[in-house]
């Protein structure tokens, strides 16, 4: 039995806190990905509704805050930490925005959820325990939307929404404050501001443009702000700060893209290319949403798609693994692969040992010599990694956990 929805809250430490003041009438009700309320006498502004369990404690924290009327809630994109809680929050009256492709970002999460949320569970299960992953809440019903930008006023107030498709999702969009000369940003720059950006995600998602978020994050820094509130942590402040920073992480990728970009007409092979594009110290910004590698292959992917003309192979649907039972036969047994696997992660080769034991494995998934090895492997990448990559350690720590119970 999955505990009640606010159960959640309180465990991972965030329940049963107040609105966080962050001056201008805007107060911050912090959660997996924070909501907000611009406050005007004659009504009010929600960015994002939180993840559906979580919509019970933003409204109690909203509503100690603020008496006036609800009128606005703008999505800053579609995933479900942004929208999920929408039907706790609308009712007659309450005008929806979000951008032109809400639609269709919705459309695939809802159809693909089963499989969306197999891969979460397995990065963040640890993280969210307790959440009931097939529940599907009301869909949100957008009112407006918008291609390139829209501006409204609440009271006087002007809210001024800017497309930036190159965030998390295609209908990414910023709201700004003109007067206030404050930003949200939504995930547009991924939950960890300052980091490169997560081209791909291991949970599973589109291929993110780079160009998109180079002119993204370029819109922004247009705008000037001296206020810069994203979907999770504490706001920025300072303009000369918040455009140092988004330079910073804007001129990253550019890096990252224009050494892709040389490596690919050079006739440098995908992993080859992964393994040799760095940044230079004046752009090496942590790296703990994105990774340089994971961009490059994104940047490839996004450009040149699957087939990497390596092998007549890739066109058609058999996979390497359909030789595997061939090959332990070859080699007299699995053995001998267990052996070469255990001197890779001897020798420090942590990689190739998993691409020995993996063959070992398809064949005896309970194998434990080969577990072992693989066991090993994995903690030394672990250790490698210097739990630096949210992603990165989330599925490590879950391979460790699946390895060590079929030892068990």
């Amino acid at each position: 039995m999955k505990q009640p929805l606010n159960a959640l809250i309180v465990k991972e430490g965030e329940g049963q806190q107040d609105a966080v003041a962050l001056g201008d009438g805007i107060f911050m009700s912090k959660g997996i990905s924070n909501a907000y309320l611009v406050t005007t006498p004659g009504g009010d502004v929600q960015v994002n509704t939180g993840m559906y369990f979580e919509a019970e404690e933003i409204k109690r924290r909203f509503a100690a805050v603020s008496s006036n009327p609800l009128k606005v809630i703008v999505f800053t994109q579609g995933h479900s930490d942004h929208v999920g809680g929408w039907s706790r929050f609308d009712a007659p009256g309450i005008e929806t925005i979000a951008q032109a492709d809400h639609a269709d970002v919705r459309e695939y999460w809802r159809r693909l959820q089963p499989f969306m949320t197999s891969r979460t569970a397995k990065l963040w299960s640890t993280d969210l325990p307790d959440v009931d992953r097939s529940y599907q809440p009301p869909e949100p019903v957008v009112t407006t939307t918008f291609f390139d930008h829209h501006a409204f006023e609440v009271d006087g107030r002007r809210f001024e929404l800017y497309s930036t498709p190159g965030g998390e999702t295609t209908d990414s969009l910023v709201v700004w404050l003109p007067t206030e000369r404050t930003v949200f940003t939504g995930n547009l720059f991924g939950p960890l501001f300052g980091h490169i950006p997560n081209l791909y995600t291991p949970r599973g998602d589109k291929i993110r443009s780079a160009i998109k978020y180079i002119r993204s994050v370029d819109r922004v820094i247009a705008l000037e702000p001296e206020t810069l509130i994203t979907g999770h942590g504490e706001p920025i402040r300072g303009s000369d700060e918040v455009r140092q920073r988004l330079t910073q992480m804007r001129d990253a990728t550019e890096y990252i893209r224009d050494r892709t970009f040389e490596g690919m007409n050079a006739g440098v092979d995908l992993f080859t290319l992964m393994g040799r594009v760095t940044l230079p110290p004046e752009l090496a910004i942590p790296q703990g949403h994105g990774k340089v590698p994971w961009l490059v292959r994104a940047i490839w992917e996004e450009h040149a798609g699957w087939f990497r003309y390596e092998s007549t192979t890739e066109l058609y649907d058999v996979p390497p693994s359909a030789i595997w039972r061939e090959l332990v036969d070859l080699a007299g047994g699995t053995a001998q692969l267990i052996a070469r696997a255990r001197s890779h992660l001897d020798a420090g080769r942590p990689l190739e040992a998993l691409q020995f034991v993996d063959i070992v494995l398809g064949q005896d998934p309970r194998d434990a010599d080969a577990l072992r090895v693989k066991l090993g492997a994995l903690e030394e990448l672990l250790e490698r990694s210097g739990r630096e990559n949210f992603s990165e350690v989330r599925w490590l720590e879950a391979e460790i956990r699946d390895t060590q119970a079929a030892l068990a």
